[in-house]
């Protein structure tokens, strides 16, 4: 899309914008998950690159988001998951998770709930590289399909 006609879309807001463009004088949501990544320089700041890196093999067209004043977001036809740290984790929080199939029980967090699950990653821990990307896979299917079901499904019409 041209410039001119990305501009004129965005100033009639048919353009959603999810995180600051570096074209705008800003930074790009990769950018602060970069950035975020290099603060935390311990092991926390290598798990999330880890975590980041797997979620992306899983899905190379993955969207890097940046929400809800600093954290890091993965989407893909709705949120696939959150990474956000905190003193002794970094937790993967999967916004459908209650929905996965997770064979290996990655899961270890927010397990009550009906909708979310996490996963709490300590120091030291490994993460399971296969079980997180199938994760993110199934995420990614359960969004699409739940898309493409919105789009298919027809309203009732009104008498």
């Amino acid at each position: 899309m041209d410039g001119d006609r990305q501009n004129r879309r965005k100033a009639a807001g048919m353009i959603k914008k999810t995180g600051l463009t570096e074209s705008e004088g800003e930074k790009s949501p990769s950018q602060l998950i970069d950035e975020r990544i290099e603060e935390l320089s311990d092991w926390r700041g290598e798990t999330l690159a880890r975590a980041r890196m797997l979620i992306k093999e899983a899905d190379p067209a993955v969207i890097e988001e940046w929400k809800w004043r600093g954290v890091p977001v993965w989407s893909h036809a709705g949120i696939i998951c959150t990474g956000e740290t905190y003193k002794s984790v970094v937790k993967l929080t999967f916004a459908k998770g209650a929905s996965l199939e997770d064979p290996a029980r990655l899961f270890n967090s927010s397990l009550e709930g009906n909708t979310r699950r996490a996963i709490d990653l300590r120091e030291g821990e490994r993460i399971d590289e296969e079980a997180l990307k199938a994760l993110v896979q199934a995420a990614v299917a359960l969004n699409t399909s739940v898309q493409a079901a919105g789009h298919t499904r027809k309203k009732p019409k009104r008498a």
